[in-house]
């Protein structure tokens, strides 16, 4: 005798597990975590080494004992989103502040929602804003790539390329004049230059996002776009006047927009499902990031801007839905 299974929705099932999703995140980013290893020393292993296992930790103790689930750090979101944490930490940040983001992240952001799937902004993020809002000393003293070192006294910190010009265009100086006392934009491609993790070695990113495209971990709207409407905002503003606003190039090799576009705004849970839903969450992201960069008082807006932007998904995934399966289509 056939049963007839009635269940709810989905009915069709894809090759691709969360497990291997996350596993393909992470993999692309070990080129550009190696590359911070080699620009930072021991402190970037260490950093990423505290990220990782405290938001493993952080997530089976509150499932486990507090959710009363069965812990699933199986699926590699724990591990992803404190690599991503630390992607977006100084690698001098003290270990206990660390944890303290991923417990801000895991235990706010992600496991009082519900768990993976539920969390209405990225998780790893809203670990970086709180403690750059928290510790904003300690997150703005950015290391200089100094070359591999197993000793934390060898550390030397400095301004961001980001902090440099608009530090310098608020005291008068021109972007020409800025820009002498910056890293080239080749060195910015290769990452020599200070700030986190996530910050440097933009090609490194970038291949690890093609990578990601490739395997159709992601698609291109949300990183493409977003990139574009940076360099379009960014190039009107400069064509209107050069001297008082950087070029696009700058603004997309400097702080975290490679990172963000490619790894944090591409975040399942927390970005829209259709196409379009992902061109003006991408859009949108563009606009915010900088204006904040060039209006606001922040030199760096890439975050704050995707956690706005994470507001909007629901309200995005309600009006701009992909038409249902055999839906009418009118004509004329």
């Amino acid at each position: 005798m056939n049963l007839l299974k009635i269940a709810p929705s989905p009915h069709v099932f894809g090759k691709k597990s969360t497990k291997s999703l996350m596993s393909g995140v992470i993999l692309a980013l070990l080129p550009a975590w190696a590359a911070s290893v080699y620009y930072f020393g021991w402190g970037a292993i260490v950093i990423s080494l505290a990220a990782v296992a405290s938001c493993m930790v952080f997530e089976y103790l509150i499932q486990r004992y507090l959710m009363k689930q069965e812990p699933t750090l199986t699926d590699g979101s724990a591990a992803l989103t404190g690599l991503l944490l630390a992607f977006n930490l100084p690698s001098n940040l003290p270990i206990w502040m660390v944890v303290l983001g991923s417990l801000v992240a895991i235990g706010v952001a992600k496991m009082s929602f519900g768990g993976l799937g539920n969390n209405p902004f990225n998780p790893a993020l809203v670990g970086r804003v709180f403690l750059l809002i928290s510790f904003p000393v300690q997150m703005t003293s950015w290391p200089l790539p100094t070359g591999f070192t197993t000793s934390g006294a060898d550390v030397v910190t400095g301004a961001t390329p980001l902090a440099i010009m608009k530090e310098g265009l608020k005291g008068g100086e021109t972007v020409s004049a800025m820009m002498d006392k910056i890293p080239s934009h080749m060195e910015l491609f290769y990452g020599h230059m200070g700030g986190s993790m996530g910050e440097i070695a933009a090609l490194l990113l970038i291949i690890g996002g093609i990578y990601m495209i490739a395997r159709k971990i992601i698609t291109w709207h949300i990183p493409v776009i977003l990139l574009g409407t940076i360099a379009a905002f960014t190039g009107i503003l400069h064509a209107v006047n050069p001297e008082a606003y950087a070029g696009p190039l700058f603004h997309l090799l400097t702080g975290g927009v490679m990172l963000g576009a490619i790894y944090m705004a591409t975040d399942y849970v927390t970005s829209p499902m259709s196409k379009k839903g992902m061109a003006i969450f991408a859009i949108g992201i563009g606009v915010i990031t900088v204006v904040i960069r060039v209006f606001g008082a922040y030199p760096e807006g890439i975050s704050f801007a995707i956690l706005i932007m994470n507001a909007f998904v629901p309200l995005i995934n309600q009006y701009i839905k992909p038409k249902r399966f055999g839906e009418e289509v009118k004509h004329g």
